[in-house]
This record gives C-alpha cells, structure tokens and sequence, in this order.
C-alpha cells in the first residue's frame, strides 16, 4: 500500500517527467521547423511554428534553443524579413525568444545570483560580471544595494570593479542614485560613471562639482569629467544638462534604451534610499527624458530659459505619439499646453522656432495656439535671434499651422506692418473655404478653421484694422455665402457688410432674398444688408431692388423676414420713386 510520502514521490517524479517531455517536445517542435524550412517545405513548417506558439513555450527554454542553434536563429530572422508565408508565424516565435531575453536579462534571482558569484573565483567573477552586463540598468539597483549592505563589506571590491563594466545602459540608474546620502557607495558611483566614459552624465558631475559640500567627492567628480570630457570643465552643469536634453529630443543612438516593449525611467527613493523605475512608452522615453534633463538644467540655473523652451517643445513632441502621460507624473498632471500657456511668449517663440527648423508639425501647431492664448501684436512679432518665428509660421509647409498663425496674429488686431503681413489674409481667406483644406485637415478640422478664420475677419472688419486688407478675402466670402452651411453663411455676409464693394453687397443681397437658404440665414442677411447700405449706400441693380421690395409688400412672408428686409430697404436710402410704390401698394383710397 502507498503511503503519503511515495505518492508525493511519485507525483514529483511524474511532474519532472512531463517537464523533460514538453522541452523535448519543443526541442523537436524547433527542429522540424528549421528541418522543413531549409528545404522548402514552408507549409509543413508553418504548422511546426504555429505549433510552437500555440504551446505557449518557457521563453527562456525557446531562447536557449535558438542560442544554441545560431544558424537556425539566422534562419528564422531571415524568415521573418523575406518569406510571405512564414513571416508572421517566424514573428511571433521572435516576439517569444525576445520575451526569454528579457525575462533572464532581468529576473531579481539570477541577477542576485550573479552579484554573489563576482566574489568566488576568477572564472566565476568573468561570466558573473557578463551576466550582469546583459541585465544592464536592471542590475544597477541590485548592485547598489549589495554596496550599501554593510553585512557584506568582503563583496565592496569586486561589486566596484564590475560596475562599470555594465557599460552606458547604468548610466541612468547611476546618475539618478547621485542622490543618496551614502557616503561608501556615493564616490563609487562618480568612478564608475567617469570610467564608463558617456557624455551624459556630465552635467550630474559637474552640478556635484558646484554644489556639494564633500571637497574629496568634488575632486572624483573633477577626475570622473577629466576622463569623459576634459573640456566640460569650463561648461556649467545647466548648460551641460542642455545639451544633454537636446540630444535626447533629438534620440541620439547612444542614448537610446534597452530594448524591449517599453523603456525605464529612473528615480531614487529618498524615504526607501534606494532606486525605482518607471516604465514608459518606447514611443516617447527620448521626449520624457529631454524634460528629466531640462528640470536638472533649472535646478542648476533657474535663468536658463531655454530649457524652459525645450521642455514645452519635448512635452509637446511626447503628446504626438498619443500615448497617456507617464504613471510617474502625479495625478491630475497638466497637459502640454496648460503648461505652454503659462511659460509665456518668449519661451514658446523658441519651441516654435525649434519646431519650425526641425519641421515638426505638431510642436510647431501647438506652440502657436499657446501663442494665439495668451500674446499681444508685441510678443506675437517677437524676434528670436534674426527671425520672428510666427511670422516664419504663415508660410510652413503644413496647413493647420499656417493657419493658426494666421489666426494667432490676426486676433491681436495688428498695427504694424512687418514683411510677411500679406500672408496673413491670404492664409485665413483660404481657411474660410472649408474645401481648400479637407484633403490636408479632414472635414472636421477644416470646418473649424473655417469658423475660427471667419469670426477673426469680422473681428478686424468691426476694429476697422488698417494693416489687414480684407478686400483680399472677398471672393472667398462671396463663395462660401453659396455654400450649404448656415452658420459660415451668416458669418461671411457679416464680414462682407463691412466691404466697400458691389459684389460684397449684392453677394449679401442674393443670400437674403433666395428661397433655398434657411430662414434664418435670409434675417441675418436682410440684417448684414441693412449694415452695409449704412456704410456705403446701395450697390444693387434694379432687379435685386424688386426681389427685395416683393419681399417687403408680401402679405404671406414670415413678419421677422418682412421686418428686417424693410429696414435693409430703408437703410438703402432709395429714390422717392420707389418709397412710393411701397405707400400707394397698402393705401385704400
């Protein structure tokens, strides 16, 4: 009879077999593929791919595969980039191995593992300070605190020597645990970050250079950027940090992050003394961490405005990718734009100058809307350096921001003429015909620059603005008085009231008196009709007079529409000769 013990036996013993047998079966799984791909066979190999997917292998176990075949892994990459019919079976075994990649590179057990190993031997210490390499960043934290254990003070020596073995990927974590108090572990990381030799830790070096108390730690810092870089020295940290932001925002290869489905972001934990991570989008780390680098620039300078300039531009750039925001920012995080509007004119004028240079649409788009918020005439023709960059913004090659720009400037009713002031009127003409901007907008994005275009037309026509000759828009509102649109039908006949032009007035008139326009369209244009005989007299030939004066002697027209054409009537100050058609029509004598 079995007891307990046998049966916990047995039951091990069957789990280890099963084990065994599910490697050996993905083991000849992976070998029939690369078997029936060599020779050709690609249906027969699809379903041993698919088979291998649908197991939902160990992906360290499919990883350690395609290691120790490195001409089957060839083979499978090669799959991916050429073959039709294997490529997404050969990309989702890829996506699998690339998921044991980083499963080993960062499980906290090996990682630990590895750490211990450095101090037992030679050949022990060589594939230990490998392996960490591998782990990258993710090893740094686990390293810093073995340092910082004071229990395992016969490891400090050979922890140091490997740390900076690990290569450019600590240098994040490295220079975000600057911040620790720890006397011991603090120098160490100066070393380390001075021996691994990147550009970007320079500004954390030289701030500690200009800050801190520590004279011996000030020279290892001094040491460390002798060794990077002897010329930062003569650089302050802000500007250093800069530079190291611009770089980021413009994802310099030597910055860029493990790979992997997203990046790590790092801080340290004061309260816990150690560092944590956040994972952010892959989409917008460089972005993230331009601002990182710019909020390191103020707090070493808080005069350095262009950082300021960046890290507007960087969150814009970040919000492009349409990812959520971060889940390190705190809750009920501002926008970009939020914080654009407040930094002010001279800040954003250089995001958009950046933008402008750098082509980017979107950072150059909402830069102007900022502008358009909250600038006067003074700052929207702001100069920055030899250009005015919303000025350069009427005529780049993107629709919505020439718009906008023409928009921001127009709504601060300029006084001053400036070369480029034409384009001003030739970018909100053109935005008021919604069909000269759907193919690059879309139709509902074009329908609001449309409105926006038109409402600061009349604007300037009711400030009389000199500098804005919209005499220059009127064909454009004459034509949208024709479309099937009754709010941009209204808004073009109040702007057109304002014209001293014939066919401004009777493009007015036409829209008061055809049957087909709605009749709410036909009283505001009665009522723009009456706004533009009082500024200009009547411009109207005999036929149009008639339809009008039809529509005043009308017993069944609706009494509102009747009421607004008499006073445009009136407004016209006719010839006696018509007044007295009106009179003898009711009298009864």
């Amino acid at each position: 009879m079995l007891n307990r013990r046998s049966i916990c036996t047995f039951v091990v013993a069957l789990f280890i077999m099963s084990s065994f047998a599910f490697c050996d079966s993905l083991k000849d799984d992976w070998g029939d593929f690369l078997h029936y791909t060599k020779i050709g066979r690609f249906d027969l190999a699809k379903g041993y791919a698919q088979k291998i997917i649908d197991s939902k292998p160990d992906p360290k176990e499919l990883l350690k595969l395609s290691e120790e075949n490195e001409v089957g892994y060839k083979i499978l990459l090669k799959m991916y980039a050429d073959s039709d019919e294997l490529r997404q079976v050969a990309g989702g075994i890829i996506d699998i191995i690339e998921d044991g990649r980083y499963l080993r590179r960062t499980d906290p057990k090996i990682i630990i593992q590895e750490i211990k190993r450095l101090s037992t031997n030679i050949k022990g210490r060589i594939a230990a300070e490998q392996r960490l390499k591998n782990a990258g960043e993710y090893a740094i934290s686990f390293m810093l605190d073995a340092l910082a254990d004071r229990d395992r003070k016969e490891e400090f020596a050979y922890i140091i020597g490997a740390l900076p073995k690990i290569g450019k990927d600590a240098i994040r974590p490295l220079v975000a645990a600057l911040q620790t108090d720890d006397v011991a572990v603090k120098p160490e990381i100066v070393r380390a970050l001075g021996e691994i030799g990147y550009s970007q830790a320079l500004g954390y070096l030289k701030y500690i250079i200009e800050n801190d108390k520590n004279a011996g730690l000030k020279e290892l810092a001094t040491q460390a950027i002798n060794k990077i870089d002897p010329s930062a020295m003569k650089i302050p940290s802000a500007e250093l940090f800069f530079i190291t932001g611009q770089t980021y925002y413009y994802h310099k290869a030597s910055l860029a992050p493990q790979p992997g489905d997203f990046a790590n972001i790092w801080f340290w934990d004061a309260k816990e003394n150690k560092l944590t991570r956040h994972q952010v989008g892959q989409a917008y780390f460089y972005e993230m961490m331009a601002m990182r680098s710019c909020e390191w620039a103020l707090r070493a300078d808080e005069n350095i405005g262009k950082a300021i300039a960046l890290w507007i531009a960087a969150f814009f750039k970040a919000e492009s990718s349409g990812l959520e925001q971060p889940t390190y920012f705190a809750a009920g995080h501002a926008d970009a734009l939020t914080y654009a509007m407040t930094a002010g004119p001279e800040y954003l004028h250089q995001a958009l100058d950046r933008a402008l240079t750098d082509k980017n649409a979107h950072v150059a788009l909402w830069s102007v809307e900022a502008l358009a918020a909250n600038a006067g005439q003074k700052s929207l023709l702001y100069t920055f350096g030899t250009q005015q960059p919303l000025v350069k913004a009427l005529s780049f090659d993107d629709t919505a921001v020439r718009y906008s720009a023409a928009i921001a400037i127009a709504s601060a009713n300029p006084d001053l003429k400036f070369i480029g002031s034409k384009l001003i009127i030739e970018n909100l003409a053109k935005a008021i015909v919604k069909e000269n901007a759907v193919e690059a907008l879309g139709d509902e994005l074009a329908q609001v620059y449309a409105m926006r275009a038109v409402d600061i037309l009349l604007q300037l026509a009711i400030t009389r603005n000199e500098l804005i000759d919209l005499s220059q828009a009127r064909g454009e509102l004459v034509k949208v008085t024709k479309a099937n649109w009754e709010q941009m039908q209204i808004s073009a006949g109040q702007v057109l009231a304002h014209l001293e032009s014939p066919d401004a007035q009777r493009a007015i008139a036409s829209m008061a008196v055809t049957e087909s326009n709605s009749l709410q369209v036909r009283i505001e244009a009665f009522s723009s009709l009456a706004v533009s005989a009082k500024k200009n007299s009547s411009m109207l030939e005999g036929e149009m007079i008639d339809a009008i004066y039809a529509i005043v002697a009308s017993d069944d027209v609706d009494p509102d529409l009747r009421a607004e054409a008499a006073s445009a009537f009136g407004a016209m100050n006719l010839p006696s000769i018509k007044v007295k058609d009106l009179i003898l029509d009711q009298s009864k004598s």
